[in-house]
């Protein structure tokens, strides 16, 4: 039984620690996208964090992505979080 209850407390450690690692989790539903891909009508793409807007989608789609980056940074600097 001792060692049964000494499992059990072992395993709860093991989640503490991995549920501290991985944060906060949000559900992926609607509405929880970081970035929006519009290419037609017209072509644009949206970060939802920085509210940064590009319509060369071309090049975003390229990997060009460092006004995302840069106004990411700015983004967790100030600390906005969901």
């Amino acid at each position: 039984m001792l060692k049964t209850k000494l499992i059990l407390k072992q395993k709860e450690e093991e989640l503490l620690k991995i549920n501290n690692i991985r944060g906060d989790q949000h559900e992926a539903g609607w509405g929880r996208q970081i970035r929006s891909y519009v290419l037609q009508p017209y072509q644009q793409v949206k970060d939802a964090r920085g509210n940064t807007e590009v319509g060369n989608v071309a090049n975003v789609l390229d990997g060009d992505i460092s006004i995302f980056i840069k106004e990411y940074l700015k983004w967790r600097r100030q600390g906005i979080n969901d």
